[in-house]
């Protein structure tokens, strides 16, 4: 008899947990990682979900898209996490992405209208250095000096192309010959993010490719105030990091909560300690202490979406033409 009733617990046991929906959400490598905001929103909205929420890790953040497109209609994703506005055109082009209906008092610093996408973070592409070193502050003066850089790749990495869009943005066709200068600045290439700023904490150059929030991790969570980002004369630029959910997904009302979810206060919250961006939508307790003391661009630059697809084909051919002589 102890058998049965065990026998019965244990298949009650195992219906139950089949019955729990997963919702599995494609993202980017340190957004999933121990200090990332992954495992902290994880953990908030499955409090609402009665679901089990499933990230997983796919390299940098144009390496989504690119996997997205190589898995097609079969991929496993209800939600991709971690595309820019340098990619949704491209994204949307696929045919892979559905609609949403979010809504959200936005504090971003252009108008949201995309219907496809969901921004649930931004901030600005900026070099960041160790303060107490002098270093140039416009792309012609670094290209002109022996300041050494550590950068991302575009065909990976949401920043690496970011770097390209701002330096096309800034110069146009001028764009080519400032890659032509900068080629011997260039320590090295790396995937994603997380490598860059690795390397360059580890005093493989003097300067790396990231954000003008970066400093705050330092500030807030080090309390070193040793790193600081660099205002460029050009500008900086523009980067709001979006989410949608897939045509395909077998949980749509689940990967919709869940786009719901993005934009709410307990995700919000999260964001600016955990990713180190500015939140899409301002918390009502405001920006964290420190986040004040950061260097704010004199000018913003934004290359509208729908016109990525083009400028940024041919700022990849300028950028591997100068880096491969």
């Amino acid at each position: 008899m102890k058998y049965l009733t065990f026998a019965a617990g244990v298949l009650t046991a195992t219906s139950a947990f089949a019955e729990t929906p997963v919702l599995t959400v494609y993202t980017y490598d340190s957004f999933v990682s121990d200090w990332g905001p992954g495992p902290a929103i994880e953990s908030a909205f499955e409090e609402t979900c009665n679901c089990d929420l499933q990230f997983v890790g796919a390299g940098d953040g144009a390496a989504l898209l690119a996997r997205i497109k190589l898995e097609g209609a079969r991929s496993d994703a209800d939600v991709v996490l971690g595309l820019d506005t340098n990619l949704t055109a491209a994204a949307k082009e696929t045919g892979l992405f559905e609609s949403h209906s979010v809504t959200a008092d936005y504090t971003l610093p252009i108008e949201w209208t995309d219907s496809t996408f969901v921004p649930f973070d931004w901030g600005y592409f900026a070099f960041v250095h160790n303060a107490d070193v002098i270093v140039p502050t416009n792309f012609k003066a670094l290209a002109d000096s022996d300041t050494k850089i550590v950068i991302q790749d575009p065909r990976s990495s949401t920043p690496g192309l970011g770097l390209l869009m701002w330096v096309k943005a800034a110069y146009g066709d001028e764009a080519a010959s400032i890659w032509e200068g900068l080629a011997d600045n260039v320590v090295t290439v790396t995937p994603g993010w997380s490598e860059a700023y690795g390397l360059f904490l580890e005093g493989e150059a003097d300067m790396v490719l990231s954000y003008t929030t970066s400093p705050a991790y330092h500030l807030i969570a080090e309390e070193d105030a040793s790193k600081a980002s660099v205002k460029f004369d050009e500008g900086h630029y523009l980067q709001i990091e979006v989410a949608a959910k897939l045509a395909a997904s077998d949980q749509p009302e689940l990967a919709d909560k869940f786009l719901n979810f993005m934009v709410s206060e307990a995700f919000q919250t999260i964001i600016p300690t955990t990713n180190w961006m500015y939140p899409a939508v301002t918390p009502a307790t405001g920006l964290p202490k420190g986040f004040e003391t950061l260097m704010v661009p004199a000018k913003a630059l934004m290359i509208p979406a729908d016109e990525a697809n083009t400028v940024r084909d041919a700022a990849l051919i300028e950028w591997q033409n100068a880096l491969s002589k």
